[in-house]
């Protein structure tokens, strides 16, 4: 079987951005991410997320109703305040009726502060609503990442990832708290003014009542123009955090190879991109105000000069033509702010298309709702006619079979790209197998729970993971409920305590996010001293000590040893020096076994591992065309390796 690698067209440039998002670090292949567009489903999904929050919901929309409805009958109030002193003060008047006026401003001022004290409690309620909310939301995403497969997690940039969990959901937040309420407040508010504009002059209401449709017409239009603009932006911050995250972890070797000006110009390009999409996103919501102001204006031009003439003529009053001004005011600024908080919308939107996008990633297989109890773990390991593939198009691994007693250490060798680590994923369940079965004791691990499946397994990979914190809760993290003497037992034999003792707080001294303030072998023996803590049945070890001495290395091979006396372990190793002592080798090459024996045996059949052995110790280098390289100083390698 031959392992099928699709390559460019000619001519063209793959970059590393792009090879990063289509195979990750644990070898697995997927198809690019696609992308959709549906601004009403993702209203429609953002309203589903308040139902939990419908009670107080329903005491917003009352409160809003309420305090619009006070709010527009205010002018009204002012108005025949207005009128009363007129009247008084006018020729013939009989002076001003101060109970009246007094009774007409009292009755202005409980209707001003009731409506304000209503406008605090939306306020306060509406952004107690959006917070639940969007807790609940980053608890979904949460769950979701948990549930997404791996090879979802290869293909994805970590910093686009999260974006869409930090940045996307907290411009969700602000979007919702300052539109929704806000929104339904403008829209009843443009109601009851249209309602008390037409009882006061229906004529003057009439040039008001043109403006909507026209307002409508532009508010659509440019929300359409501004969602495809947002939309771009967040895209653009997520590429650009991508960047970002990805230059800051790989630092060191960005200064290594001297790639800061690649990197800069990758940066600029993004950030140049996501600057004109947030150019045009903000051109485009700074229009909607002047035009709004301009309509506004041309409405309180026609009412002036109109309601002046109904004046003269006796046909309007005073306090009529003042209320009507008010309402004209207030008619065309919830039109400016409803096509403000519109374009907010639609940058909301974009945001929601985008964690929906996330929450809608298919999810690993259903765990099995009947599985088996675990009680006595042997750790007997069989794979059954496997076969598995990244992609359908690109076969990796197919009719594998082989067999693992309780107790047994299998070392397995071979080329890059062999499917090595992908042999070790598939116990784990890291990805699903395509055919055949892999079963622990005789049970199909496809039948057991993920979780009771991973408990069996103690796992050391080449690329260590720490997180921030000490030393000793590293380690700890193998077992939470280990003691601390054996805490201190599993740090002893993996030799972390030998060089805990020279940092300055011992045990307790933090280690970095990204481990930066230990060694590369320091780190690897943190992770090694996790797994023996772990105690598992099964131990898997991906080039365990490919980052620390030589003596140190025959130290941890004893200490590895004693661990794996009694248990099923797997062993991927490049230096075939530290699988010697396996009870046996399997040589892969292609994805499929194509030797097994013990050290001594297969270099005894001269094949496959009998070749990797001589190129590794006793053969002469070789250039690309694998054409004999002669050497010009040094003295000849002896010919018989450490074997």
């Amino acid at each position: 079987m031959t392992t099928t690698v699709p390559q460019p067209a000619s001519g063209a440039r793959v970059s590393t951005r792009d090879q990063a998002m289509t195979r990750g670090p644990f070898g697995g292949g997927a198809p690019p991410m696609v992308t959709s567009s549906d601004p009403r489903g993702a209203a429609r999904r953002l309203l589903g997320l308040l139902a939990p929050e419908r009670l107080r919901v329903i005491l917003v929309l009352v409160s809003v109703t309420i305090s619009v409805s006070l709010t527009v009958y205010g002018p009204r109030l002012l108005g025949e305040a207005t009128d009363v002193i007129v009247q008084g003060v006018l020729p013939g008047g009989d002076g001003i009726d101060r109970s009246e006026l007094a009774r007409v401003l009292l009755t202005a001022l409980g209707v001003y502060v009731t409506g304000a004290l209503l406008s605090w409690l939306v306020a306060f309620t509406m952004a107690s609503v959006v917070h639940r909310t969007m807790s609940r939301l980053r608890t979904k995403v949460e769950d979701k990442i948990n549930r997404l497969p791996l090879a979802y997690i290869d293909r994805t940039p970590r910093g686009d990832m999260l974006s869409r969990v930090t940045n996307d959901i907290d411009n969700i937040s602000q979007s919702l708290n300052m539109s929704v309420s806000q929104a339904l407040n403008q829209l009843l508010m443009v109601i009851g003014v249209v309602v008390m504009m037409l009882w006061i002059s229906p004529l003057l209401a009439l040039f008001a009542v043109v403006l909507i449709p026209t307002s409508i017409k532009l508010v659509k239009f440019i929300g359409g123009k501004s969602r495809q603009r947002f939309g771009a932006q967040w895209r653009h911050t997520g590429e650009l955090n991508a960047i970002v995250e990805e230059s800051f972890t790989g630092h060191s070797l960005v200064k290594l190879f001297g790639r800061q000006r690649e990197v800069e110009a990758e940066f600029s390009t993004v950030n140049d991109q996501l600057e004109a999409a947030s150019y045009r996103a903000q051109f485009v919501v700074g229009v909607t105000q002047p035009i709004m102001m301009l309509l506004g204006n041309l409405n309180y031009l026609f009412v002036a000069v109109v309601g002046s003439f109904r004046i003269t003529s006796g046909t309007m009053s005073i306090g009529d033509l003042q209320a009507f001004i008010q309402y004209s005011r207030l008619f065309t600024q919830p039109l400016s702010a409803l096509a403000g908080m519109l374009n907010m919308l639609q940058s909301g939107l974009a945001s929601a298309e985008r964690v929906f996008e996330l929450l809608d990633e298919d999810e690993e297989s259903a765990e099995p709702t009947d599985a088996p109890t675990l009680d006595v773990v042997r750790g007997r390991v069989a794979f059954e006619n496997v076969s598995f593939s990244y992609s359908p198009d690109r076969p990796l691994i197919e009719d594998l079979s082989l067999v693992a007693e309780p107790g047994q250490t299998i070392a397995i060798v071979g080329p890059t790209g062999a499917g090595k680590t992908t042999l070790v994923n598939l116990i784990m369940r890291f990805y699903e197998i395509s055919a055949g079965a892999i079963t622990l004791d005789g049970i199909d691990t496809r039948e057991l729970r993920r979780d009771q499946l991973r408990e069996q397994v103690g796992m050391v990979l080449q690329d260590t993971w720490l997180f921030e914190g000490t030393i000793w809760d590293n380690v700890h993290y193998g077992n939470l409920e280990a003691s601390d003497e054996q805490v201190l037992a599993a740090a002893t034999a993996a030799y972390v305590d030998r060089f805990v003792h020279t940092l300055p707080n011992g045990y307790q001294t933090v280690v970095d996010e990204d481990g930066g303030n230990l060694s590369a072998g320091e780190k690897q023996l943190l992770t090694i001293a996790r797994a023996f803590l772990n105690d598992p049945t099964i131990l898997i070890l991906d080039e365990a000590t490919s980052s620390v001495d030589t003596r140190t290395e025959v130290l941890i091979q004893e200490a590895m040893a004693a661990l794996r006396s009694s248990r099923t372990s797997f062993v991927i190793a490049h230096r075939l020096s530290t699988i010697r002592d396996a009870d046996t080798i399997l040589m892969m090459e292609d994805g499929r076994i194509v030797e097994q024996g013990s050290h001594e045996e297969l270099l005894t059949a001269k094949g496959a591992y009998f070749r990797l052995y001589d190129s590794q110790f006793r053969a002469p280098a070789v250039d690309v065309d694998d054409e004999p390289v002669v050497a010009t100083s040094g003295p000849p390698r002896p010919p018989g390796g450490p074997f």
